[in-house]
């Protein structure tokens, strides 16, 4: 290895580290609750919606504005069933909260609550099929289903009852432990230090960046300490304390540095405000003194986290084996460019389809209102979307030169391979030949 710039490496990185350290310290997020404002908060305490579980043990279809709906009752409800009803009521046990052992009714209205002549209904050309089924918007509910119920108050103070969403409790569960059995089984201790990274990074979230940028502070600021800090101790955590991982980490540092500052320009020069989203919002309406195009930026940067590791691990670990096989640094740093380039190709398919998957539903609702392709790629929601592709890509490509420098920087010009022991003899690779067995003669590539 080459001490000075190792040297020079680890210098940065604890300088980065210490950087980080006095950014967490001034960031952090005081204990203050915060409030939603009155006229949006919903009917429980300190404004937060306030919820019960439940399961659907009954359903049947009858006419719709059933009076039980939403109310508390014991025993069954009082459905009179009609064939082809155009509304589905589903019986609820109410499983937890002040109420738990009671039963509630939940009305769901079919497309064939609003087909028809009849003055202000909505002619449709359904099957008989589509016609019984829920509204767009409207779960479809079945027998044994586990879901959430919103509690609000009713009239003379007794309470009713919503759905709110599906229980995915026990089903995340398994698929998560899922995720890790086959992390683990594959990549051994290995992925299991990943998977407690992974963890790590989602406590720095939940723990730090959320809410400090509800607490008022800079969401690029935060967003930036908490990257650099998950990346600190991630990827020596999954990969090892070495010289190769640092100049990964120290590639990664770097690309993300280059993919802040693309973010603000492409934001700035693409004109995206990010109220398109209704999440976005949501958000202003509640927290309106939290910046909208600083959350996007955020948004950005810490999107491009898992790309650019994945691409310089790649690049930091190729760089350290070609140059195991006793190629010069020259030599070394052109056939990692050769496999970054192949990455990079992989990688940037594989951001623009995640991004392009995840607007799939824009996308077809654009279809369907007859939306030129010219509008389409520059609305609010989509801009937003290609912003991230644009940054991400620029980053990924930036990243494979800056890693392969760095990494290139670090490794001696005739290291000894990791499989070859001390005191073994060890024929180096040059490029352009192959190992050759005793007795046999390898065609020249």
């Amino acid at each position: 290895m080459r001490p000075m710039a190792a040297r020079i490496v680890v210098g940065v990185l604890v300088a980065v580290a210490v950087a980080v350290a006095i950014g967490a310290v001034v960031l952090w997020p005081s204990q203050r609750q915060h409030q939603v404002p009155i006229q949006f908060q919903s009917a429980a305490a300190n404004g937060q919606l306030e919820t019960a579980t439940g399961t659907v043990i009954a359903q049947a279809r009858a006419q719709c504005l059933n009076r039980a709906s939403g109310s508390v009752f014991g025993g069954a409800a009082d459905v009179t069933p009609v064939a082809d009803g155009p509304c589905i009521e589903s019986t609820v046990a109410i499983t937890s909260g002040k109420d738990a052992d009671a039963n509630t009714l939940i009305e769901v209205p079919t497309n064939r609550a609003q087909s028809g002549t009849a003055p202000g209904a909505v002619t449709q050309n359904l099957s008989a099929d589509q016609l019984g089924r829920p509204q767009p918007g409207q779960p479809d509910l079945k027998v044994g289903d586990k879901i959430r119920l919103a509690v609000a108050p009713g009239n003379n103070g007794a309470t009713t009852y919503g759905f709110y969403d599906y229980s995915r409790g026990t089903s995340t569960i398994v698929w998560a432990l899922l995720f890790v059995v086959a992390i683990v089984l594959v990549a051994s201790w290995r992925g299991l230090r990943s998977v407690i990274g992974l963890v790590i990074a989602f406590a720095v979230l939940l723990g730090f960046t959320l809410p400090a940028i509800l607490d008022g502070k800079s969401p690029v600021a935060v967003a930036i300490t908490s990257s650099a800090a998950i990346l600190l101790v991630v990827i020596y955590l999954a990969h090892g304390v070495s010289l190769r991982t640092s100049a990964a980490l120290l590639g990664t540092l770097s690309s993300l540095a280059v993919a802040a500052v693309l973010s603000y320009v492409s934001i700035h020069t693409m004109n995206i405000t990010g109220l398109s989203g209704e999440q976005t919002t949501n958000l202003q309406v509640y927290q309106n003194g939290i910046s909208t195009q600083g959350i996007l930026l955020a948004g950005f940067i810490i999107g491009a986290l898992g790309v650019l590791n994945d691409v310089t691990i790649t690049q930091a670990s190729a760089v350290f084996e070609l140059a195991a096989g006793g190629r010069s640094r020259r030599a070394t740093f052109a056939a990692a460019m050769r496999v970054g380039r192949d990455h990079i190709a992989s990688t940037v398919y594989t951001l623009v389809f995640a991004y392009a998957g995840s607007a799939l539903p824009l996308l077809l609702l654009f279809s369907v209102a007859g939306q030129s392709f010219s509008n389409l790629v520059t609305t609010d929601t989509v801009a937003v979307e290609l912003g991230r592709s644009f940054v991400g890509g620029i980053a990924i490509a930036l990243s494979v030169p800056l890693t392969t420098a760095i990494a290139v920087a670090l490794v001696h010009r005739h290291e000894r391979p990791d499989n070859v022991r001390a005191g073994e003899p060890h024929v180096p690779i040059h490029p352009g030949h192959r190992d050759e067995k005793p007795g046999r003669h390898s065609r020249v590539d």
